[in-house]
């Protein structure tokens, strides 16, 4: 239970209002986590609880709202359920009738990603000839469930196996670490620290590096100095907070690699290569007016807040005070991208890899550059081209046009 919700496979539950989702939802959870109730849209928003999957592991299942919702209310409700629904690593359909509209949402399920037919209320007459005619009318076996008999559950557990995609075991420091590597974690003890502990992408770094059998030594920039005299030779990694990018890279030996800990989560939780190109768009000209910059957590901001304070300070350095910057924070990401020139994304350590892949497809659809925070700070103090990707490549110079 203490996995990092980030580093969970998220199995949803789609389907109309009263399709038999949260009887389900509780069902499989064994508890009562949900609210059921015969009246229509109980379920209001993305109701989350942590699990164990059986032959699977750590899990989150999440009960969502009737994608048939009405009203303004409604269609608000519908919207944060369709946004939840493309980072899903894998969506379960709880058929009700087999309407047309349930069928037009089981094909946009299927064309999003992994997603399982279940079709509720088995304990109820004509529910086995129902289910039979819906599996081929898609081709697909449709699984008839019971919330209230438990009927078809194992069944659902088994296909969830089967179906739900098995990431490569990917490392956060990539191919920059061997064992025995000494590798110097710098981490900046600011009013944005938390009180009393790291931060999640601190904590994974330094256990996986335990993990591979390399020598975490951890600093803050200002003790960086003295732990940099106390070895005998220089580290063979550095590992920045990207706010301390430049004070850190103006320190960093020439034979040692500088990366921070944003541009290892690019592709712990995205693609690299992609936020790679959106640090060379922040830098070219014409320069991006109008950017979005999104966090996966919302939190309240200090003046030392790297998304809300020092990363709108730095842009508007660069790019003057003229430019526009929207902030969003946890699931709120705009449906419509199509009035920005730019995306910064935080390291998303709070996400999903699949969730963070999502939302870079959606980027991509809509032609909208993205980067992250650690290669656009890079880029914004001057040090793109010192910064290495995990795959042990370099950042390139910034593009001359868009």
């Amino acid at each position: 239970m203490d996995t990092p919700r980030g580093d969970r496979p998220t199995i949803g539950l789609v389907g109309r209002r009263n399709a038999g989702k949260t009887s389900l939802f509780n069902a499989l959870l064994g508890q009562a986590a949900g609210i059921v109730s015969d009246q229509p849209g109980t379920t209001t928003d993305a109701h989350r609880v942590n699990t164990e999957w059986p032959g699977v592991g750590p899990v989150t299942l999440i009960d969502t709202a009737g994608f048939d919702d009405t009203g303004d209310l409604g269609a608000l409700r519908v919207a944060k359920t369709e946004a939840l629904a493309k980072g899903l690593s894998l969506a379960i359909l709880v058929f009700a009738t087999g309407d047309t509209e349930e069928l037009a949402r089981w094909q946009a399920l299927r064309a999003q990603g992994p997603a399982l037919p279940v079709l509720s209320q088995g304990d109820k007459p004509g529910r086995a000839t129902l289910a039979a005619a819906l599996s081929e009318q898609i081709g697909e076996a449709v699984i008839l469930v019971s919330g209230q008999t438990g009927q078809g559950l194992d069944q659902l557990r088994q296909a969830v196996r089967a179906l739900l995609p098995t990431e490569e075991a990917i490392y956060i420091t990539g191919d920059l670490v061997r064992a025995g590597d000494r590798v110097v974690l710098v981490m900046p003890q600011d009013q944005a620290a938390p009180k009393g502990r790291l931060i999640l992408p601190q904590v994974q770094t330094i256990r996986e590096l335990l993990d591979r059998a390399a020598l975490p030594i951890c600093s803050t920039p200002e003790t960086l100095p003295a732990a940099l005299a106390a070895l005998q030779a220089p580290p063979d990694l550095m590992i920045t907070d990207s706010q301390a990018f430049a004070q850190v890279a103006a320190l960093c030996p020439a034979e040692t690699v500088l990366t921070s800990f944003s541009v290892l989560f690019a592709s712990y939780k995205g693609r690299a290569d992609v936020f790679a190109q959106g640090a060379q768009r922040l830098l070219a000209q014409p320069a991006p007016a109008r950017i979005l910059i999104a966090e996966a957590c919302s939190h309240t901001p200090t003046s030392e807040d790297i998304g809300r304070v020092k990363l709108p300070r730095l842009l508007r350095k660069k790019l003057g005070e003229g430019v526009h910057l929207d902030i969003v924070g946890g699931d709120d990401f705009p449906s419509d991208l199509s009035p920005y020139d730019l995306v910064i994304h935080c390291g998303a350590c709070m996400f999903t890899r699949s969730y963070v892949l999502a939302r870079i497809a959606a980027c991509q659809a809509a032609g909208v550059p993205i980067t992250n925070y650690g290669m656009a700070i890079a880029g914004l103090t001057g040090i793109l081209s010192q910064v290495t990707l995990p795959d042990g490549s370099r950042l390139e110079a910034p593009i001359d046009k868009p």
